[in-house]
């Protein structure tokens, strides 16, 4: 082992979401960590988070935290913008030496690669509401028009299996058709669900549009942190996922053999005065 590598290197690392959307940030993890061990959980019964309000969202993703950190994981991956959005900092400041990382709206990557200075952004409302976007966008955008669409019922077709299906593609037309006219060149992805419905938006946005999914730069990011704290795990053999939710196990891995494109097993868990418990 390295001298420098904390025995606790060999712990889970743990990612959550509010349902399996989250599964597009896992993907880039897996890919970029095979030897970590994931605890993914997905809180299915909440889903989605996007209209509910900061506050709910942020004793959901508190709660959620607490549980991850009772099964020993050594760092907590917020899969998913509107958690980020509104307990990211909070989660920080409640935990000064533990390491989260979270998400924001892709801007700076896409404010860097757009040559027509419009860059359309999907992303749920609360994500919009919440001051980290604020931040993002006085940051990096102050000279490129932001078109912005939250895609109503999106997420909730991509969890129940239909990203690429009839009433996604609506939606999607909404929220894009509007932007193209104006010059668009370059889509955020502001919520994880969505790089699900790649295709989709491809076949409306044609190839000439960029989508940019976080994902990627999320998992360099974990790399990173893992790496300075003497976190990595130094197994070569591919780790192992356990996936957990708050809704159905059976349909929790299902979801994940899809979106995957391996069998998995999952674990149900049930809410209880505030906070998650296992399923008798």
């Amino acid at each position: 082992m390295n001298p420098n590598q904390s025995p606790a290197a060999k712990a889970p690392i743990g990612v959550f979401d509010s349902g399996v959307g989250g599964l597009s940030v896992l993907r880039e993890l897996r890919r970029a960590m095979p030897g970590e061990d994931y605890l993914y959980l997905g809180d299915q019964i909440n889903v989605p988070y996007g209209p509910r309000g900061l506050e709910e969202v942020r004793d959901l993703s508190e709660a959620i935290v607490r549980f991850l950190m009772a099964q020993q994981v050594k760092l907590i991956v917020i899969a998913c913008n509107t958690a980020s959005a509104a307990a990211l900092k909070p989660l920080r400041e409640a935990y000064p030496d533990f390491p989260f990382v979270g998400l924001e709206p892709a801007l700076k990557p896409a404010v860097e690669h757009t040559e027509t200075r419009v860059v359309g952004v999907l992303a749920t409302p609360t994500t919009f509401e919440g001051p980290l976007y604020e931040s993002v966008v006085e940051r990096f955008a102050g000279d490129v028009t932001i078109l912005k669409s939250t895609c109503p019922g999106l997420a909730s077709e991509i969890e129940a299996g239909r990203w690429n299906g009839a009433e996604a593609e609506r939606i999607l037309r909404e929220a894009l058709e509007p932007m193209l006219p104006q010059g668009l060149d370059t889509v955020v992805l502001g919520c994880t669900h969505y790089p699900f419905a790649f295709e989709t938006i491809l076949k409306i946005t044609g190839p000439g549009v960029r989508l940019i999914d976080p994902a990627p730069a999320i998992a360099l990011r974990v790399q990173n942190v893992l790496t300075e704290r003497g976190l990595l795990n130094p197994r070569e053999a591919d780790g192992a996922v356990r996936y957990l939710t708050s809704g159905e196990a059976a349909e929790m891995a299902l979801r994940a053999e899809q979106l995957l494109g391996e069998r998995g097993e999952a674990t149900a868990l049930r809410w209880q005065a505030g906070e998650l418990r296992l399923a008798d």
